[in-house]
Parts: C-alpha cells; sequence; structure tokens
C-alpha cells in the first residue's frame, strides 16, 4: 500500500550507487546535509531524530511541560500523537475533531482548556491542512505553546502557508507510511528558535541533561534525502490520483475535504454506516485509519486524562475507509477499486430499495414528491432503512404516502448530491 517497493524498482541505479557511496563511509556521522535541505524548504531551524514520536517528545520537554501540565490533544490520530503527552507525565486533554475536516474542532478546544492547559498539539491529518488561525490566536492569548503536528503533510500547505511552519515548534516523520519515508523511519523538529536542546536530546543529553538514543544513521538520511528531491513529483501523482476517485465516488460516498495543497498521504472516504465500511475494507484488502478514537485504546484505563464528549470522532472511527493510493499505481488498480466500492454500494441500494418496495409497493418512485414535506418520524424511518435495509420491517407506520414522500426526498439527495 505504500509503494516503496515499486518505487525502488523504478530507480533500482540510483539506490545502488547511493548504497554503494555510503555504505564505505561511518553510520554514525554528520547528516547536517538532509537538516540544510529540510530548512531550506521550510525557512526554518531543522534538528533530524530517530522517529516523529521522538520529535513530538522532545518538542514538549523543551518548553519543560510535564506533571502537572494539561496538553489539548485531538481525539482522532495515531495514537503518538496523544501519548507522547503521557510519556512527559502531563495529562492529555482529549478534543473532538469537525465532521468535514477531521482536524481538531475549535469548539472543543474552548470548553476543554483549563488553567492548567501548556500546549496543544494538532495535527494536519492524513496530510489536509485547514485554517488554523482561529486557534493559534486564541493559544496566544492563553499562552499555550502550539506544537504542529505535520508528521503526515509534509509538502502539504493551505493558502500558501506550508506544512512545518506555523507552529512554536513543529515536527516531521518519515515514517515507512509516510509521502517521503525513510528505511527506518526517522523524525525531524522544526523551529525559528534555537536548536541546542533538541541536539542534545537526541543523543543521550550530551552528558548534560537526561537525553535518549534518538540518532538518525547516514545511510537512511541519505534515502529520506533522495526522496525528499522528488517530493514535488510524488505529490502530484498523489494529487492525480485522488483526482480520480473524487470524480468517480463523490456522489456516492464522503470524500476529504481538499483546500488545494493536500498531499494525500492518505485517501480516506466515509461510508454511511459501519456494516458497509467493514464490506467494503474486506473485500478491498483497504484499512481504516482510525478504528477507535484514541481515548478508547486499552492502555487509557490505566492512564490520566481528560476528555470532552467525542461522539464525532466515534462516528468518524465507525465510517472511514482508506483508500490505497501511491504514485506509483498502475490505472488497472485505480479503476478496480474504483469500480469494487461502485459495485458494493449499489448491491447495498438496491436493499434499501428493495426493503422500501416491501412496504411501499413497485411505485416507489415519483419526483413530483420531494418539494413535500412530511413529519420528522418519516425522514427517520427512511434514513435509517438506508442504514440498516431490515428496520423497515420493525417499524409501525401509518401513513404510507407521506413515507413515499420521504424516500423520494431522501433518494433524490443520495443520488444526486454528494452525502
Amino acid at each position: 500500500m505504500t509503494g516503496w517497493d515499486k518505487e525502488y524498482l523504478h530507480n533500482k541505479k540510483d539506490y545502488m550507487e547511493l548504497f554503494d557511496r555510503v555504505m564505505q563511509k561511518e553510520q554514525e556521522t554528520n547528516i547536517e546535509f538532509l537538516e540544510k535541505n529540510l530548512s531550506a524548504r521550510l525557512g526554518r531551524n531543522v534538528v533530524v531524530c530517530a522517529n516523529g514520536t521522538d520529535a513530538l517528545y522532545f518538542a514538549l520537554l523543551s518548553k519543560n511541560i510535564g506533571p502537572g501540565d494539561e496538553v489539548l490533544v485531538t481525539n482522532f490520530s495515531w495514537i503518538s500523537t496523544a501519548s507522547v503527552i503521557s510519556m512527559a507525565g502531563a495529562t492529555p486533554v482529549f478534543c473532538d475533531i469537525d465532521i468535514n475536516t477531521y482536524h481538531m474542532s475549535f469548539d472543543s478546544i474552548k470548553k476543554m482548556y483549563s488553567d492548567k492547559v501548556k500546549a496543544i498539539i494538532y495535527p494536519h491529518l492524513f496530510g489536509n491542512m485547514s485554517n488554523t488561525s482561529t486557534i493559534k490566536e486564541f493559544c496566544k492569548e492563553k499562552n499555550i505553546v502550539f506544537i504542529e503536528d505535520a508528521c503526515q503533510s509534509l509538502g502539504s500547505s493551505y493558502n500558501g502557508v506550508v506544512a512545518g511552519t506555523i507552529g512554536d515548534i513543529s515536527t516531521l516523520s518519515f515514517n515507512a507510511n509516510k509521502v517521503v519515508a525513510g528505511i527506518s523511519g526517522g523524525g525531524a523538529i522544526i523551529t525559528d528558535g534555537d536548536t541546542e536542546i533538541f541536539k542534545k536530546l537526541r543523543k543521550h543529553g550530551n552528558n548534560e541533561i537526561l537525553g535518549y538514543n534518538s540518532k538518525m544513521l547516514l545511510f537512511n538520511a541519505q534515502i529520506i534525502n533522495y526522496r525528499l528531491n522528488k517530493l514535488d513529483s510524488y505529490i502530484e501523482r498523489r494529487q492525480e490520483i485522488a483526482k480520480q476517485y473524487d470524480e468517480a465516488l463523490k456522489d456516492f460516498v464522503i470524500v476529504q475535504s481538499n483546500t488545494g495543497g493536500h498531499n494525500y498521504h492518505k485517501y480516506v472516504i466515509r461510508l454511511q454506516n459501519k456494516k458497509i465500511r467493514d464490506k467494503l475494507k474486506e473485500k478491498l484488502g483497504a484499512k481504516v485509519h482510525y478504528e477507535n478514537p484514541i481515548s478508547e485504546n486499552k492502555m487509557y484505563n490505566n492512564i490520566k486524562h481528560r476528555k470532552d464528549i467525542t461522539y464525532v470522532s466515534k462516528i468518524v472511527s465507525d465510517t472511514v475507509l482508506t483508500l490505497p493510493l501511491h504514485p506509483y499505481m498502475t490505472q488497472s488498480e485505480i479503476d478496480t477499486i474504483i469500480n469494487t466500492i461502485l459495485i458494493i454500494l449499489e448491491q447495498d441500494n438496491s436493499k434499501f430499495v428493495d426493503s422500501m418496495k416491501k412496504i411501499i409497493g413497485d411505485d416507489l418512485f415519483d419526483k413530483s414528491l420531494i418539494n413535500e414535506t412530511t413529519e420528522d418520524i418519516y425522514d427517520h424511518i427512511v434514513e435509517k432503512t438506508y442504514q440498516l435495509p431490515e428496520y423497515i420491517e420493525e417499524v409501525d407506520f401509518k401513513d404510507k404516502r407521506k413515507l413515499k414522500i420521504a424516500f423520494n426526498k431522501f433518494y433524490e439527495n443520495i443520488t444526486t448530491n454528494t452525502k
């Protein structure tokens, strides 16, 4: 699903030459060339380390965030976005997300704020960015450190503002599933300030402070640097594939919003219910990012935390599906994924129509009814039947005409508009 095996074969000669050149050098040596390349792209100071988790952890430690402090964080992301908070001894405060962007909800952030909050970790999920100006202003007002988790968004932008440039401290990851990946992961810390604290933390504290073994070896840095120089072409191809998905699927599923600078680290769709999502997951051999809100993971049964009522995070966890996407996909692979989704959704749509016919009769469709109104209960019955076709058989109702009106309104919506 990552495509790096195909990428290697396509560029095998380059990799063999790189391997031969690098293996004649010490591996625990200067990797400033990668930091300089990243710095030139982002216009900020960069320190690389072993992985994106360490980068986030070091960001917290550099601001002396620890026991007694709280950190605002999304409840819908990869677990390390939040686990680093507990690693630092602070308390994660889980916020809900916006239903359209899957990013942290400002309303939830305001609701969960307390005087103990010292930082926020804000990820650009799946590589898409959105407007953070209101949240950044709130952080400035409350003296909260804005830590930008750009681990999934290298190369992404919003209105010309590039990921990795908006945080008080920002972080990157070069894990195997990223748009640019190392062969053994990798991470980076990005700041406008002094970098010495990060250089110490990644190398046992230079025997001056408590530090960690978070070095990046030369060969890995060279692989990342080689791929970093191809980033624009990678993203361009990802966007081309995503556009095909959008055009083919937008009238049948909810596609992720794109503000124009999406790197498509992940291409995520959302289905109307978990049952259909799981059916597609099995048929496509696809993955779900992420199947549970972070706070529902077993580890948080024994870890101190606070959380909002994150029902949107739960809805999204139950209904999202990640489709295969990488720059080396063939047109045949893309077409197969699209056609499989459309066939399965059509099968489920037929079950919905057949279920309604059992009650209303074969004369089910009448577009002249779509502007008429009914009581909310009929709209609810139709929507519930769409999610679970057998539901209609369990419901008592008095007026078949009103049910027919509700059906035609709903069917017109799902067949002509993006849900």
